[in-house]
C-alpha cells in the first residue's frame, strides 16, 4: 500500500442514473442503456475527474420492472472493451457471477480484458441469488446462501491460480534463438475440488498489475470470509459512520486471520449523490426526482428485497414486525434496508424516499461543499476509504461530482489531482502482484 493514505473513488455506472425515474429528465436520452458510446462518455468524465474506476453491475436476467425504467442490458465486459479503447487510465470494474459462469471461461475473459486495457480491470465477485437468472441457465430454483458461497470461494481460487499459471517471464520472444515462450514457466493448475475440475494452463500470459484486481460486496458473514479472504476493495453497504466503520474493523480483523495485511483492502461503501448550487436546489432536484419514480413500482422492489408479498406493505405503517431473513434474499441489501427502516423508525413510504425508490445505499443531498465535507467525514473516521459513487442522473449528475466536489477534495489534500500510476492496483496503492509457485498459494 501506498505510505499516505488517500481517497478511492470509482462511479457505478447505472445506465441512466441512480434513481429509476433518471431517464425521464429533459437531458437524459431513454436508450442511453444500450449506447456504448453513453458509457465511453461517462468513463471520460471519470478520467476527467481522476477517479479510480468505472464499475459496470450486471444481471444476467430481466428482474425488474422495464416498463418503468432502463436496465443494466449490455454485457459489462464487452462494453469496458469499447470503453478501454477510448480511455488511458481510468479502472474498469465488471460483475460477473459464480454461479453462472465457469472458472476458466471467465479467468481467460478478464485476463484477456487486462491486457488489453494495460492492466486496469478488475473482477466484482457475487453469487447470484436471482431466480430469473436461474431460470436462463436451466436451474429451477436458487440454491442455498452457504452454498452459494462455497461455490464461489472454490470459483475465485481457480481463477487466481488461471491468473498465475504464466510466470512473469514465462513469455521470452527470442527471434535470434527462435525460442517464444518458456514451457517450463506455463503451468497446469490441475484443480480437483468440490465444484470444479480445471487442468489449466491459460491461455494468456499475466498483465501489467500481475492479475486483475478482486473485488467483492457481501455483508453476510459468508461474503465478508469471502472478501477477508480473497479481495483487494469491497464494495460495502452503510448508512452511518458507526455502521461503517464497524464493518471496516470486522473485514480488516477477518482478513488478518487469513494471514493478509489488514490495510491492503479497499472499504467502499455505496454513495448516491443529488448536487445542488444551494441545498435548497439539491432538495427540488430530489424531489422532481422522487416525484417521477411510479411508488408502485418502487413498492415492489421494496418487496422483492425484503422477499414478501407486496401486499404486506402498508404505506403509511412501519415495516412488518417480525420480519425475518429469508435463505434466498441478497444479505447485504435486506439488511440495509431493514437496519434504515428501524433505526429512523420509517413508514414504508417515508422508507421508499430514503431509498430513492428503490437504490438501498446511502443517498446524500446538498451543495458540493456539503458532500465534500460528508466524504471527509467518512474517510477520516475509517468508515470508508472511499465511495462507489452513484450519481442521481448519468453523466449530468457525475460531470457536477468532477467539476464542483473533486476540487474541493482535491484541495483539501485527500484526493489526487493526477493519476501516478497506470494500473488499477497503482490506484488503488496496491502492490503489483508478483508470481508465486502453485506450492506457495493458500
Amino acid at each position: 500500500m501506498s505510505a499516505r493514505r488517500e481517497l478511492h473513488l470509482n462511479v457505478n455506472l447505472l445506465h441512466a442514473g441512480v434513481y429509476p425515474s433518471a431517464w425521464r429528465l429533459p437531458e437524459s436520452r431513454p436508450d442511453a442503456f444500450v449506447d456504448v458510446d453513453h458509457y465511453v462518455r461517462v468513463a471520460r468524465v471519470a478520467e476527467r475527474g481522476k477517479l479510480d474506476a468505472i464499475f459496470l453491475a450486471d444481471t444476467p436476467a430481466i428482474n425488474d420492472r422495464i416498463d418503468h425504467r432502463p436496465f443494466m442490458a449490455l454485457e459489462p465486459t464487452i462494453v469496458l472493451a469499447s470503453v478501454a479503447a477510448a480511455t488511458t487510465h481510468v479502472g474498469l470494474i465488471a460483475t460477473a457471477s459464480t454461479s453462472y459462469n465457469e472458472p476458466y471461461n471467465l479467468a481467460r475473459r478478464f485476463a484477456t480484458l487486462d491486457l488489453v486495457s494495460r492492466g486496469r480491470v478488475g473482477w466484482n465477485v457475487v453469487t447470484t441469488a436471482d431466480a430469473a437468472a436461474g431460470r436462463n441457465f436451466g436451474f429451477a430454483g436458487v440454491s442455498e446462501h452457504g452454498a452459494r458461497y462455497a461455490r464461489a470461494r472454490e470459483f475465485t481460487q481457480v481463477v487466481h491460480a488461471l491468473w498465475d499459471s504464466w510466470e512473469d517471464d514465462a513469455l521470452v520472444g527470442d527471434k535470434a534463438s527462435g525460442r517464444f515462450a518458456d514451457s517450463a514457466k506455463v503451468h497446469a493448475i490441475d484443480h480437483r475440488g468440490a465444484h470444479y475440475s480445471v487442468a489449466g494452463p491459460l491461455t494468456v500470459p499475466r498483465s501489467p498489475q500481475g492479475r486483475p484486481v478482486t473485488v467483492q460486496a457481501g455483508g453476510s458473514e459468508d461474503g465478508r470470509d469471502l472478501a477477508a479472504a480473497t479481495a483487494d476493495a469491497v464494495f460495502s453497504l452503510a448508512q452511518t459512520i458507526p455502521d461503517g466503520a464497524a464493518y471496516a474493523a470486522d473485514l480488516r480483523a477477518r482478513a488478518a486471520r487469513y494471514g493478509r495485511d489488514p490495510a491492503a483492502i479497499a472499504v467502499l461503501p455505496g454513495l448516491a449523490t443529488v448536487i445542488g448550487g444551494t441545498e435548497a436546489e439539491a432538495r427540488r432536484r430530489q424531489d422532481e426526482l422522487w416525484e417521477l419514480v411510479p411508488i408502485a413500482y418502487s413498492l415492489a422492489r421494496l418487496a422483492g428485497t425484503l422477499r414478501i408479498d407486496p401486499d404486506r406493505l402498508d404505506l403509511d405503517k412501519p415495516l412488518p414486525d417480525p420480519l425475518p431473513l429469508p435463505p434466498d434474499a441478497n444479505h447485504t441489501m435486506f439488511q440495509g434496508t431493514v437496519a434504515l427502516a428501524r433505526r429512523d423508525n420509517l413508514t414504508v413510504r417515508q422508507l421508499l424516499r430514503a431509498l430513492g425508490g428503490g437504490v438501498g445505499h446511502r443517498i446524500i443531498v446538498g451543495t458540493p461543499e456539503q458532500v465534500a465535507d460528508d466524504i471527509e467525514a467518512w474517510f477520516r473516521a475509517g468508515a470508508a476509504d472511499g465511495f462507489n459513487l452513484m450519481p442521481d442522473v448519468l453523466p449530468d449528475g457525475l460531470e457536477t461530482f468532477v467539476d464542483a466536489v473533486v476540487p474541493i477534495l482535491q484541495r483539501r489534500g485527500l484526493f489526487r489531482r493526477d493519476y501516478e500510476g497506470t494500473t488499477l492496483r497503482e490506484h488503488l496503492g496496491l502492490e503489483r502482484v508478483a508470481w508465486t509457485p502453485p506450492a506457495g498459494r493458500r
